[in-house]
Parts: C-alpha cells; sequence; structure tokens
C-alpha cells in the first residue's frame, strides 16, 4: 500500500459490456471519492462512461453505494456504476412469466 508522505492508494473500476478498465490512484489522506473523482477525469485513457458515472454520483466502495464526501482509506476499491439497460423489476416480472 502507498504510506510514502501521506499517500493512499486507491484502485478505480468500471466493468463494461465484453471489458474492464482499472487504474490506481495516490491520493492524500483524508482524500473523498469527489477528490478522487477528479483524479480520475485527469487520468489518461479514462472511458467517457467513467466520467458519465461520476457526473451522475453511480459510485461505490466495494459494492457499496457512497456519496461525494465519503472519505477514502488506503487499499480501497472505487467502483463507478454503469445505467441500468432494463429496470429490474420488469426483467424479474418476464423471467416469472416464461414457462418453467
Amino acid at each position: 500500500m502507498a504510506d510514502r508522505a501521506g499517500l493512499i492508494r486507491v484502485d478505480v473500476v468500471i466493468a463494461m459490456p465484453g471489458s474492464a478498465w482499472n487504474a490506481s490512484l495516490e491520493l492524500p489522506h483524508g482524500a473523498t471519492v469527489a477528490d478522487a473523482a477528479a483524479a480520475i477525469e485527469r487520468t489518461a485513457g479514462c472511458p467517457q462512461i467513467a466520467a458519465e458515472a461520476i457526473r451522475a454520483k453511480r459510485v461505490g466502495v466495494f459494492g457499496r453505494r457512497v456519496d461525494d464526501d465519503f472519505v477514502l482509506g488506503d487499499g480501497d476499491r472505487l467502483e463507478l456504476y454503469r445505467p441500468l439497460t432494463a429496470d429490474p423489476k420488469e426483467a424479474r416480472r418476464r423471467r416469472a412469466a416464461r414457462p418453467g
């Protein structure tokens, strides 16, 4: 982990259809999700879908949704979520309606 000079290391991931994008950030202790979002948008190769997830506040840490003011810790995995392509309730209804 990055503990030199008061830095923490945060892994950033976004799952896309058929692939995934990830990056590692070194941020100062006490950095928030908003601080990480600003750093992500400056990262070379950041996909457009990641920037959209940040602006739409679709982010979480280890699978738990968090707000912009959430303070990150060393070793956290910041996840950027894609928009839903189908309504989960409607998809469940369609599956339940199928025979078998």
